[in-house]
């Protein structure tokens, strides 16, 4: 459903087309919930179906411009105080440190490390998007700032998560670990 709610608010302040809305997604919201190109565009259909946005221009190759309307404004509202939904708690790392024990000492800290370079590597460009944000005002850019701040505190978690897992392995007995016979 955020999906639905991301488009709404971002049509809130002006109309656009939806290769506009793409761009805008991209550049702001593409690190809080990512979405691909056939999303968007079959979200933006859903939500004209269901009269929560319109079409207030209509361009050359079928280009369109949307705005939202009162009745999208009105959900957009209800969804933002409402209780969150429960996200699924599901992480493949997670799942494969739970079974380290089935790998090698140096398997495992080939996992952790490179979960802390991914780490490092997306908490940079987090840094390069809070620098592009500096020199911007406005109600999403205020907003922004402060999801943005929540994605740089996770990055150095999970960093900082991974060096003390690496620091973990081999001190579990070695009768704990469990080796798959070969043949």
């Amino acid at each position: 459903m955020s999906r639905r709610h991301a488009l709404l608010g971002l049509l809130v302040d002006r109309p656009a087309s939806g290769y506009d809305l793409l761009k805008l997604f991209d550049t702001s919201l593409a690190h809080v919930w990512p979405a691909t190109q056939s999303q968007l565009y079959g979200e933006l259909n859903r939500l004209a179906e269901a009269g929560l946005v319109g079409v207030t221009a209509e361009g050359p190759r079928r280009r369109k411009e949307y705005t939202v309307t009162e009745r999208g404004l009105r959900e957009l509202r209800e969804w933002l105080v409402a209780p969150a939904q429960r996200q699924p708690r599901r992480s493949e790392l997670l799942l494969k440190v739970f079974f380290f024990d089935l790998a090698t000492d140096e398997q495992a800290r080939a996992v952790l490390a490179e979960r802390e370079e991914l780490a490092t590597a997306y908490h940079g460009r987090l840094m390069e998007l809070r620098t592009e944000l500096e020199s911007e005002d406005g109600p999403l850019t205020a907003n922004g700032r402060i999801a943005l701040e929540y994605g740089l505190r996770r990055t150095d978690m999970e960093r900082e998560w991974a060096r003390w897992a690496a620091g973990q392995l081999g001190e579990a007995p070695s009768t704990a670990r469990r080796r798959r016979s070969a043949g």
